[in-house]
């Protein structure tokens, strides 16, 4: 059995999922992804990964363990992701069913050019199983999840998770943040990205919490949730807790007051997914009474750094190894960097690393270093062990509103764009966002039309937010563009 429904076939009758249509038990959910699971086998026998395009909530639970329990690979695809994307992602896994949320995903359209069959929720639903149709035994070692993740080389490349990796990581978080079937938290964030998919709803399932979810983040809902004193967890990026921040200044006393008697009964509040200023925290502190835990992950290698549940939470760091993890930090000559304070290239290991790269199996191996993943990022260590992350090797990866986002692959699809002939993106530093995206055009095109392009091209966090228009591209020697200059550029506009 896969490790977390059996975990969570504990709790039956105990509440598990509350969303817009109401509540359901741990029972209801594991009863309901039988069910889809039997649909699935009944429609394909085929064992390609499935793509689901559902919003937050109890539906998307029960497709994702009904594609689990066919013994499939489930791969979540964003409800926003415009048709080109969604494309890609059906080359790219050879997927032969899509399950949609057809009230959520208005603007989904035929694949015709694609040997993919496209199905709602409701549909699925009326789907009568073959008689007599078994479900077979799942072993721990198969491939369970495949989230796409944006890479130096441009387009997207899945990352393949198995159970027993998804199980690692859960149990890592269960033992450092002291999950239990007494939390209940509230997910306001994508389900499409391990944050919300893996942190928050997977963790709480596995410790038969009550799990909240709501399709997106509005800050009113939030302070409503916190307010009434009944969660006990929040998780949540930078920029959602800036802009709790800004809702709570604009609130009156009573307001103020019933949200901060509401969160003193709350026991821990996570930030994660992009670097938490510390004026952030700071107010945050102050609003909340909550010292927010800064921790570190990424898609390949789950939860890695975290600062402690108990013990001191260190402003600008992301703490220590998370359990079942190892770290080290390398320089660029191969050597292992042991004196604090010293920059280098952090390297992970454990049971908690992704398995390979769909169909990638060059980019599989140059990841990795013997068994340790290395993961791009450039971090020093305190004396007593505290990690700060300081940036990317490459500055072709940038990190908005908690998406890792590829600079080439918005380039290549702005390069497609008549009236352009060069472009580099870059991110630029913002206390709310992390970066925000912005781009340099050489052309004769305006930004209103380049705007309207990349609606129809790329999901909208990947669409640059500031634009400056020049006759030529800074290059050195060997014509690579100067980003660094292109960046300063910007600051003098």
């Amino acid at each position: 059995m896969i490790p977390i429904i059996q975990n969570s076939l504990k709790y039956t009758d105990k509440t598990a999922v509350i969303d817009q249509g109401g509540s359901y038990s741990y029972s209801d959910l594991y009863r309901s992804a039988v069910n889809t699971a039997k649909a699935i086998k009944s429609l394909s026998e085929n064992d390609s990964p499935v793509l689901y395009m559902i919003p937050s909530g109890f539906d998307y639970l029960k497709v994702q363990w009904g594609i689990w329990l066919c013994g499939r690979i489930a791969v979540p695809v964003h409800i926003a992701h415009p048709k080109q994307e969604i494309d890609y992602l059906i080359e790219d896994t050879g997927a032969d069913l899509l399950i949609y949320d057809e009230q959520a995903v208005e603007h989904l359209v035929d694949f015709e050019q694609h040997n993919i069959r496209k199905i709602s929720i409701n549909e699925l639903e009326s789907v009568r199983p073959i008689m007599d149709l078994k479900l077979d035994e799942i072993n721990i070692h198969n491939d369970a999840l495949m989230i796409y993740t944006s890479g130096t080389t441009g387009r997207p490349k899945g990352v393949v998770i198995g159970h027993q990796q998804l199980d690692a990581q859960i149990r890592s978080l269960t033992k450092a943040w002291n999950w239990s079937s007494d939390d209940r938290i509230l997910n306001v964030l994508p389900m499409h990205h391990i944050h919300g998919m893996v942190n928050i709803s997977c963790c709480a399932l596995y410790n038969g919490a009550v799990l909240e979810m709501h399709r997106k983040f509005e800050p009113d809902i939030v302070r409503f949730k916190m307010s009434s004193g009944e969660l006990t967890l929040f998780m949540a990026v930078p920029t959602i807790y800036h802009k709790l921040i800004e809702h709570f200044e604009t609130l009156g006393q009573n307001e103020k007051d019933n949200w901060q008697q509401g969160m003193k009964k709350m026991r821990l509040m996570v930030s994660g997914s992009a670097a938490l200023p510390v004026s952030v925290l700071e107010k945050w502190n102050e609003i909340s009474g909550h010292i927010l835990l800064e921790r570190y992950g990424m898609t390949e290698i789950g939860m890695a750094l975290s600062n402690p549940l108990e013990g001191e939470r260190r402003p600008g760091t992301v703490g220590q190894a998370l359990p079942f993890v190892s770290v080290k930090v390398m320089d660029e000559l191969g050597n292992q960097i042991n004196e604090p304070n010293t920059a280098g290239e952090l390297f992970v290991k454990g049971e908690t690393i992704f398995k390979r790269y769909w169909n990638k199996t060059e980019e599989t191996r140059m990841s990795f270093e013997d068994e340790w993943f290395k993961t791009g990022d450039v971090v020093e260590f305190s004396a007593d062990g505290y990690f700060k992350i300081l940036g990317r090797k490459s500055s072709d990866i940038i990190k908005s509103g908690a998406y890792k986002i590829s600079a080439l692959e918005i380039e290549n699809a702005m390069l497609a764009f008549p009236g352009i002939s060069e472009c580099a993106v870059v991110g630029l530093p913002d206390d709310q966002w992390g970066e925000i995206i912005a781009a340099v055009v050489v052309g004769d095109i305006s930004e209103s039309e380049i705007r309207k392009r990349l609606k129809d091209c790329l999901a909208h966090y990947k669409h640059p937010r500031r634009y400056i228009f020049v006759d030529t591209l800074p290059r050195n020697a060997m014509g690579k563009i100067k980003k660094a200059e292109i960046v300063n550029t910007f600051f003098g506009a």
